[in-house]
């Protein structure tokens, strides 16, 4: 069952939703891009959700400022980092000790971005379809904590090829899953992307 929380961010009080599952470890999921309709409900979204949920997490997923009821306006990536911050303060105020990210296409990017400028933090990074033919990825600095990247053999925003070559700078260790078939949307797929979540949080690297 999700509770509706308020997640306090600089200028901004977000809106989220809070699934408690463990009581140690939890994971953040942030949502596609706002300004094309993505929201804390996109499919995908629940989807990633969901299998974190299957593997024992709880779960928080928000609404980016200016998004949904969430207050501000849209910040070019900028003040969506710090929204990420606020979440993760939120987990880590609730006793949580182990918290990983996951962010699907605009939500991936932020994450990577976020992760750049915290170069020290203590946590795992999933990437659902980083588009990294859409939006401006640092190709040549590591990402760290990066730990999986999913993404579909015929999705044109985020193609394997320029991400596993980007891979050798981000985190030449974390595996590129390659979902067959799936475009962008991964619609049609959301089960196979969710069993390759969950078998990675158990300790499975297998390279599709």
């Amino acid at each position: 069952m999700e509770t509706a929380i308020i997640l306090k961010a600089p200028g901004a009080d977000l809106e989220a939703r809070f699934r408690a599952i463990s009581k140690t470890k939890a994971v953040v999921v942030t949502h596609p891009h706002p300004l094309y309709g993505g929201d804390m409900d996109n499919s995908v979204v629940l989807a990633i959700a969901d299998a974190f949920e299957q593997a024992g997490y709880s779960v928080l997923r928000f609404n980016f400022r200016g998004t949904g009821r969430s207050q501000g306006s849209y910040d070019d990536g900028f003040g969506e980092q710090q929204d990420v911050t606020a979440a993760i303060g939120y987990l880590k105020h609730s006793g949580f000790q182990n918290i990983d990210l996951a962010g699907y296409s605009f939500g991936a990017w932020i994450l990577a971005r976020w992760a750049m400028h915290n170069a020290g933090h203590a946590h795992r990074i999933f990437l659902i379809a980083p588009p990294v033919a859409f939006m401006d990825f640092d190709k040549h600095s590591p990402i760290p904590g990066l730990a999986h990247i999913f993404t579909g053999s015929l999705d044109d925003l985020a193609p394997p090829d320029p991400i596993r070559f980007a891979l050798r700078q981000w985190q030449p260790d974390a595996p590129c899953h390659v979902i067959q078939g799936a475009d962008h949307s991964l619609w049609g797929h959301f089960q196979t992307l969710q069993q390759g979540i969950v078998q990675a949080l158990q300790g499975g690297r297998q390279r599709d």
